[in-house]
């Protein structure tokens, strides 16, 4: 799926959970696994997983993003505070998290408007999108995969 003529997707300045600013154009050169996350879904286990890779890929130039989103069955209800001290308390996050945000449709944000431009929106809260060390898209895993799956991680190795 790989297209050297896909514009970049890291870019742009986006606010973490804890309301600074961050500009997502730091993130090139690292291997990028961007979710959209939800605090209140069957999924939500699955930050142990994407805690797990973040931490033992992390020193390899791999990070994790995940951006808190309320668009399906509003299943993240909470603040940024409230995401924060859900994730820390719950599943030790250590990976960056961003203020919540809308990922689909017309209001979606700069990113997962590119992300579904490239490829498709996101079908439920845990879609992830494997982003390049040249800041592009590589390919988009479904909401039920998990972060650990060998498919996942073989990705994340190759890119």
């Amino acid at each position: 799926m790989e297209n050297q003529e896909a514009p970049v997707v890291l870019t742009g300045t986006m606010d973490r959970l804890d309301g600074s600013s961050q500009d997502l154009s730091e993130y090139l050169g690292n291997v990028t696994l961007v979710v959209n996350t939800a605090s209140k879904c069957g999924l939500t286990p699955q930050f142990e997983g994407l805690q797990k890779i973040y931490s033992e890929k992390n020193a390899d130039g791999f990070t994790v993003l995940g951006f808190p989103a309320n668009d399906f069955m509003e299943q993240e209800p909470g603040t940024s505070d409230e995401i924060g001290e859900f994730c820390q308390k719950n599943y030790g996050v250590e990976f960056p998290m961003f203020e919540k945000t809308t990922v689909v449709g017309d209001e979606a944000n700069p990113l997962f408007a590119e992300l579904a431009a490239q490829s498709e929106e996101p079908e439920w809260n845990f879609a992830k999108y494997l982003i390049d060390r040249d800041g592009k898209l590589i390919t988009k895993f479904p909401a039920g995969t998990e972060p650990t799956d060998e498919e996942v991680v073989a990705a994340i190795d190759s890119a």
